[in-house]
């Protein structure tokens, strides 16, 4: 395992907005959606905790073939910096899904709850260790990590908490490299191939990899994400920043 999910990096007024681009075999690289992650102070039953919504949506122009409107929501603990509850809220086109999750740490514990579409709710309660996270929490974890510790070729592991199950998320170490980044030019980046277990056991069977370049300074913002899908891949890349805690020193003048 590689680290205490405690160890998270959370800046109150971070804003990072991306573009997310499909592509296929017949289809040209095209523009389809954005996405908005943005930090804030707030209060939970009582207490000052982190606030992280991320916001995906269809652009307008793509709106009549398919709409999307997903919203994600973490809060976390300002002491212990660990997730204390995850919502979703998704909407895909005539598709609909919400879930909740609530942490219980000093019980290693999570309750978790989630509805598709008109659906009957469904529930669970399942253990949780140092290194269980939602998805949204595990894009911030990367973040955090110490870059020194990293040797190319190398694989570390964290767990995915999904509806009714824990998915095992190995990532390998790939190199530094210099990324281009559409209208914002070169980055020193460091480079991940990820993949995520078919179910609780260790299975990783289908072979799919999905990469995720970070920009190597202290932010170690999510800069680029490429995943292949049943049919094309998708890509997503930052188009915009406000409110980081470190300079962006990657950012090749």
């Amino acid at each position: 395992m590689l680290q205490s999910a405690a160890a998270q990096l959370y800046v109150p007024g971070e804003e990072l907005f991306y573009r997310v681009s499909y592509r296929a075999k017949l289809v040209p690289n095209t523009e389809v959606a954005t996405v908005l992650v943005r930090t804030t102070e707030t209060q939970l039953d009582g207490k000052t905790v982190y606030n992280v919504f991320g916001h995906g949506k269809t652009l307008p122009t793509f709106r009549w073939f398919f709409s999307l409107d997903d919203r994600y929501n973490i809060w976390i603990d300002t002491a212990t910096l660990r997730t204390v509850r995850f919502t979703s809220d998704i909407h895909e086109g005539e598709y609909t899904f919400r879930s909740r999750y609530d942490y219980d740490w000093p019980a290693r514990r999570i309750a978790t709850w989630w509805q598709k579409r008109k659906l009957p709710a469904n529930r669970k309660e399942m253990e949780l260790t140092d290194v269980s996270m939602d998805a949204v929490s595990l894009f911030f974890n990367m973040r955090s990590v110490d870059a020194s510790i990293f040797r190319v070729g190398e694989q570390h592991e964290l767990q995915m908490v999904l509806e009714d199950t824990i998915r095992h998320l190995k990532f390998r170490f790939e190199g530094r490299e210099e990324k281009k980044i559409r209208n914002l030019g070169k980055f020193r980046t460091m480079k991940f191939a990820c993949q995520i277990g078919t179910s609780e056991s260790y299975s990783f069977t289908d072979g799919s990899e999905f990469f995720i370049w970070l920009s190597d300074d202290e932010n170690k913002i999510p800069l680029c994400l490429e995943s292949p899908i049943r049919v094309g891949s998708v890509n997503a890349y930052i188009s915009g920043y406000k409110g980081l805690k470190y300079p962006l020193s990657s950012q090749i003048r």
